[in-house]
């Protein structure tokens, strides 16, 4: 019953960054839809679902029991974005979002492998400031600012968070196997940027 709800948590996890990630794709202006993203940070964060881009920042610092769920918490994530963009593309809504979707995603794609896994690192370095502002800042409103600035910043900067871009591949109606490839490239780097701070941190504190 812990992993189905791991599991049932990471789908709604999904289902809000898609969310945002609609409210993104809904706006001309760049900086506002950035903005908007934010909802599904929000969202995540306010109700203790399961983004693996949050819980991956901890890592280290939890049991074997933790690690394990990472898996099932990305899975979640994958089936919320996917179904979220099914459902969307039944609606009057579908044909504008999957067109900014597949030019949004073309551009990815076409990028190199490492380049996609260098702004993916930067991406979840801001994840980080976001999720452990929101559990560790005293001040209600700092919380709320480390979310804001976090996601705001990441989507500004073009960098790389791999449930976004589930649901972007999947409005988009393009995945594949190089598809694929891509997103478990971010997921690496998002990982790998998640634990940098932590890491260093850590290791300071022992100096």
């Amino acid at each position: 019953m812990k992993r189905l709800k791991t599991f049932v948590y990471g789908i709604l996890a999904g289902i809000n960054i898609a969310i945002g990630g609609t409210a993104f794709l809904s706006v001309e202006s760049k900086p506002l839809g950035a903005l908007l993203f934010t909802v599904g940070l929000f969202t995540i964060c306010t109700f203790g679902f399961n983004l693996f881009t949050g819980k991956v920042c901890y890592v280290f610092e939890r049991d074997r029991d933790y690690a394990i769920d990472l898996p099932v918490i990305w899975l979640g994530n994958l089936c919320g974005t996917w179904l979220t963009a099914f459902v969307e593309s039944q609606t009057r809504a579908g044909a504008a979002l999957a067109s900014k979707a597949q030019a949004l995603c073309q551009v990815k794609l076409d990028d190199s492998i490492l380049s996609i896994f260098l702004l993916a690192v930067f991406c979840n370095i801001l994840i980080f400031i976001a999720v452990d502002g929101y559990n560790k800042n005293p001040h209600e409103l700092g919380k709320y600012l480390a979310l804001l600035f976090g996601v705001t910043v990441f989507i500004l900067c073009g960098f790389e968070h791999c449930v976004a871009n589930m649901y972007y591949f999947s409005m988009a109606g393009m995945w594949s196997v190089r598809t694929l490839g891509y997103v478990l490239v971010m997921t690496l780097g998002n990982a790998v940027g998640g634990v940098l701070i932590p890491l260093l941190r850590g290791l300071m504190q022992k100096v």
